[in-house]
């Protein structure tokens, strides 16, 4: 994992200081080495976390050997050995960097279709004077754009951004969308406006000042064009199987210690006896998983029960109440825009424990739910999946009624893409690449780099993406069981009962903690100005939800963090408000 940076003008001779100025903020993201290259009217700037090959051969940007490409890049290409036995080509270094940058030089964006893993790069040609920036397939990893005053600029981070001197202003579209619908992370648009994120399977292109979008990469495109997977249900098992295991195998390629983040549900159930498959019992791995103490959501137990007879020594991270609010504070300069509440909060601390017992590389579950249909709500009726519904609670994730009216009425739902002829592909299809998922995958990236580890996904290699996607409904969902066929893949591996372990909401004790010991500190921030006097609200209906809430008349806190999040994104910008003297 690194923090790459840039900016390319037409007229604009490249300012060393100010890619110095954009780099250093991603220390964080890579504390190993920093690196700037500039020429011309271009520059690119890379933090690295050294995973791969911890010599400084790695350093980036890194330049092709003809001398025509530089490439800063951030990301694992997990098929890198593959990869380089294709190209023919001796290497300098043990790293992927290199492999992808020489694949690019040969193949151009062709070369992405040959790429296994999360990556997000920039390419700068310095023969045609054009850039070119790549966000891997599910948008593992983030990278933002903006044009200001004749340039363009990009990032890893936004932070990275307003150190250029670019203004970070609410785009009230964006935040709309959040408080009307619980909507965002679905598109290019951010909470800033101006600023943009490159959408997963696409790549970007600029040159001689003109800005270009192409998709390279979408699910549903190989889908359809695949056809739904008649074969037997032995055979399917079998193919996922293997590939569930390769997938492990890849992602456990490095040269740094690897550990994995662990829940008591069935995702992180199949990651454990992978696991065993692939290393048998002699093998080390080291296991994280956060608690909070609290009896009516510890899923420890069943963690415990799962390693029993494992060769993964178990670390338990503890969420306190009074850690919270300093540790939103603190959250916030690295997650930017609104994140997921306290169980983002609880990842936070299970990485800083990681890095601390020396493990920088983590695995974890993501992304089986929406492949095999997890979700209680793929089940229900055609009108189910209206309002987007949490899981685990019975009204819509927003409160609407208590936005001003104005607010209220601009803002109207959002249309996704339906690719397929089947409501049961069109919403897994939404979750995967419009809205649960794309949400998730910012969390934890900020997460993990803000304690300058590297998470990885396994469940998302698009080998199983794919595959899960063909399936027809009754492999999904059959007799009221979601997730079938990948339970029938796994159950014989596992304890008993941990096949049918029920989809649970991650755990934490949020909607208790908020009208508790947390009540003080959530009131501090409905009272801030930047909530008090954005005129987004009507703070009479505002105030009446919230006694309502601390009545117990709702089993929702999710509309009680959108509010705190409109207070600590304004302290966000707020930091970075300060002229920028570049």
């Amino acid at each position: 994992m690194c923090g790459i940076t840039g900016f390319v003008s037409v007229d604009q001779p490249a300012s060393p200081r100010t890619i110095g100025l954009m780099t250093h903020p991603l220390s964080h993201r890579g504390p190993d080495a920093e690196g700037v290259w500039v020429e011309g009217h271009a520059a690119l700037g890379n933090r690295r976390l050294a995973v791969l090959d911890l010599s400084d051969r790695g350093h980036q940007p890194m330049v092709s050997r003809d001398g025509r490409f530089v490439m800063t890049y951030n990301g694992e290409v997990y098929n890198y050995l593959e990869l380089k036995t294709e190209l023919e080509d001796d290497c300098e270094s043990g790293t992927d960097t290199e492999v992808v940058l020489h694949a690019f030089t040969r193949w151009g964006t062709e070369s992405l279709h040959r790429l296994n893993g999360m990556f997000a790069f920039a390419v700068w040609d310095r023969l045609t004077e054009r850039l070119c920036l790549v966000r891997d397939r599910f948008g593992v990893k983030p990278l933002y754009y903006a044009e200001y005053d004749g340039t363009l600029y990009f990032a890893s981070e936004i932070k990275s951004l307003a150190a250029a001197g670019i203004p970070l202003e609410p785009d009230e579209e964006t935040w709309g969308l959040y408080l009307r619908h619980g909507a965002y992370d679905g598109g290019p648009s951010t909470f800033f406006k101006g600023v943009r994120r490159l959408p997963p399977g696409y790549y970007l292109t600029w040159q001689r000042g003109r800005v270009e979008l192409q998709r390279w990469y979408d699910v549903a495109d190989c889908v359809l064009s695949s056809g739904v997977d008649a074969r037997a249900d032995r055979v399917v098992c079998e193919e996922y199987h293997q590939l569930l295991l390769d997938s492990v195998r890849l992602r456990f390629r490095s040269d740094v210690p690897v550990g994995v983040c662990l829940s008591g549900g069935l995702d992180s159930s199949t990651l454990v006896v992978l696991l065993q498959e692939l290393f048998g019992t002699d093998h080390t791995v080291r296991s994280y998983h956060f608690a909070s103490r609290d009896p009516r959501y510890d899923e420890t137990p069943w963690v415990h029960r799962l390693l029993a007879g494992h060769r993964c020594p178990l670390t338990v991270s503890y969420l306190e109440a009074s850690d919270v609010p300093a540790l939103a504070e603190r959250a916030i300069a690295f997650q930017e825009e609104p994140f997921g509440g306290l169980p983002t909060l609880a990842m936070i601390q299970l990485f800083e424990r990681a890095r601390h017992e020396g493990t920088i590389v983590l695995l974890d579950g993501q992304g089986l739910d929406e492949q095999w249909a997890g979700y209680h709500y793929y089940a229900g009726p055609a009108g189910a999946s209206v309002g987007f519904p949490l899981q685990g609670s019975s009204r819509p994730a927003a409160h609407a009624a208590c936005l001003s009216s104005d607010f209220r009425s601009e803002m109207t739902a959002p249309c996704y893409p339906e690719p397929f002829d089947n409501r049961l592909g069109n919403l897994r299809y939404r979750d995967l690449r419009y809205t649960k998922l794309p949400r998730a995958l910012r969390f934890n990236d900020r997460a993990s780099s803000q304690a300058s580890c590297e998470l990885r996904e396994p469940f998302l290699d698009y080998r199983l993406v794919e595959l899960a996607f063909r399936q027809p409904a009754h492999r999904l969902i059959r007799d009221g069981r979601h997730k079938f066929l990948l339970r029938e893949i796994v159950r014989p591996l596992l304890p008993n009962g941990f096949s049918e372990a029920p989809k649970r909401p991650v755990q934490t004790p949020q909607r208790e903690w908020l009208r508790g010991p947390l009540r003080e500190w959530v009131e501090s921030c409905l009272s801030d100005a930047s909530l008090t006097q954005c005129g987004w609200f009507d703070h009479v209906r505002l105030r009446a939800a919230w006694e309502e809430y601390l009545r117990g008349e709702s089993d929702n806190s999710f509309y009680i963090w959108q509010w705190i999040s409109v207070t600590l994104n304004q302290r966000f910008i707020q930091s970075w408000s300060a002229p920028q003297n570049v």
